[in-house]
């Protein structure tokens, strides 16, 4: 394997509307934090660049190793791919997010209507449940040690306001004829607050069903091995900085401050980053910065008084907690989401565009500040005892999300572009679509049709849908 290259290689900034990311500053995730004697976080296979490769695809996150292992593991694979990633292994959405898989199983419903109809907002759901599932699998096939846990996730409501809009949207979806048998829905606030239910003070109702946590690293770096055991060349730390026209008729190259790579198969896999490397989609994929929490609960929240369920907490205003407890691992509790002071962050964000894509950021007070007062206010005995060392919010980075311009992630052909492809955009959900997004995009690339990778129609990255995106994209943040 050869060495790291310096972090003075890595380009940061914006330059022409383009997103490049960082290696100064960055910040270390939870996830990161846990595997920093890996080899595989600074691993290049050769010492220098290949010149050329059948296959090229730039981002070493979930999509892009997942995509890696799948044309390899199918009939008929590329005699050679190569991964680029800009900095260390899995540095991106991927390695930063809360670790939390959740399935939407109705709340997205109204909105996804809005945008594409009720028959593709059904099938929206419908796909989220089959991602979780196709990653459980995955996981408990394959016995990868990655703390997964799999047990009911609740939608809590801590408002009659938010409640009735919450059942009047599960009720839509029922009356459409969406699948709701799995979720149990609990309307009486003195049951769902209940110590055995949600464990929530304030509680007014809440829905539950099957979701997982798991350590997504360690997922990614599962797929790398068997990858590489199969031929793939991984290039850490080798920012792709442009695609360009080769030489030679119909095949590109992928340039990088290492080198070029010849390649007649380029794959985004670049989410956020998507622009820096393709510029015309800087109008239909914006980065932002969002901020995730580390808490060690107190002695009321742990052992056997430990949190048994994940959360979604929906509270007055839009916010939105994600909640991670680690069930069946250390007890640590990650916390996700779109909080009230979310709001905070994005004007922070808003005053210097370098910021949108800066995951650099620690402990961003007034975030943090929420998680705290949520902690204190809703889980019952958290604040006796504290302050005390190595309890409470001990922790906070920030990772940058793919904002797509009409919420959707963008799979597909990129148009006019013979032999590019693109999964990104995941708008803050990547973990409830990759795992059917890209053996879709795979299918694609083998030459089927849509229809052939059963994903919904609205998903598919096509001439029209840029075009009805237009010129007035909706950067919406999400509620994750």
């Amino acid at each position: 394997m050869g060495s790291s290259q310096s972090a003075e290689k890595v380009a940061g900034g914006v330059e022409g509307g383009k997103a490049f990311p960082t290696a100064k500053g960055m910040s270390l995730s939870y996830w990161l934090q846990g595997v920093r004697a890996s080899p595989l976080l600074n691993h290049q296979t050769t010492e220098e660049l290949p010149k050329a490769a059948e296959v090229v695809i730039i981002g070493s996150g979930m999509s892009g190793t997942l995509t890696a292992y799948k044309l390899l593991t199918r009939p008929n694979p590329p005699k050679s791919i190569v991964i680029l990633e800009a900095r260390e292994l899995c540095s991106g959405a991927t390695g930063r997010n809360a670790g939390h898989c959740k399935p939407d199983q109705y709340r997205g419903f109204v909105k996804y209507s809005k945008l594409v109809g009720e028959e593709q907002a059904k099938k929206l759901l419908e796909h989220e449940f089959e991602t979780w599932s196709r990653i459980v699998e995955f996981i408990e096939k394959e016995n990868i040690d990655c703390d997964l846990w799999v047990g009911d996730t609740l939608d809590v409501a801590m408002s009659p306001e938010v409640a009735t809009k919450a059942t009047a949207v599960f009720d839509a979806y029922k009356a459409y004829g969406g699948k709701v048998d799995q979720i149990k829905f609990i309307s009486d606030p003195a049951e769902a607050e209940k110590a055995r239910i949600s464990r929530l003070k304030g509680a007014q109702a809440l829905w539950a069903w099957q979701a997982s946590t798991f350590y997504p690293w360690k997922l990614v770096a599962h797929l790398v091995k068997a990858c590489l055991a199969k031929g793939l060349n991984l290039q850490t730390w080798t920012p792709a900085t442009s695609v360009t026209a080769s030489k030679t008729s119909g095949l590109w190259d992928v340039n990088t401050a290492r080198g070029a790579i010849t390649t007649a198969t380029v794959v985004y896999a670049t989410n956020a980053y998507t622009s820096s490397v393709l510029p015309d989609f800087a109008k239909y994929i914006q980065p932002t910065a969002h901020m995730c929490n580390k808490v060690v609960p107190p002695r009321a929240i742990a052992g056997g008084k430990a949190l048994q369920n994940s959360y979604a907490v929906m509270v007055a205003g839009g916010g939105l907690y994600s909640i991670n407890p680690r069930c069946n691992a250390d007890g640590v509790i990650l916390f996700g989401g779109s909080n009230p002071n979310q709001s905070k962050l994005e004007e922070y964000l808003d005053e210097d565009p370098n910021r949108l894509f800066d995951d650099s950021l620690s402990n961003f007070e007034p975030v943090t500040a929420a998680v705290e007062d949520l902690t204190s206010a809703a889980f019952e005995g958290w604040s006796e005892g504290l302050p005390a060392p190595g309890v409470g919010t001990e922790y906070s980075w920030s990772g940058i999300i793919g904002l797509s311009a009409d919420s959707l992630p963008f799979i597909g052909k990129v148009p006019n572009l013979p032999g590019q492809w693109i999964c990104a955009g995941f708008h803050g959900h990547g973990m409830a679509h990759i795992f059917t997004c890209v053996p879709g995009l795979v299918t694609l690339m083998q030459g089927g049709t849509w229809s052939d990778t059963g994903l919904p129609e609205c998903l598919e990255l096509t001439e029209e849908r840029l075009e009805r995106i237009g010129g007035t994209p909706d950067f919406t943040k999400p509620v994750v």
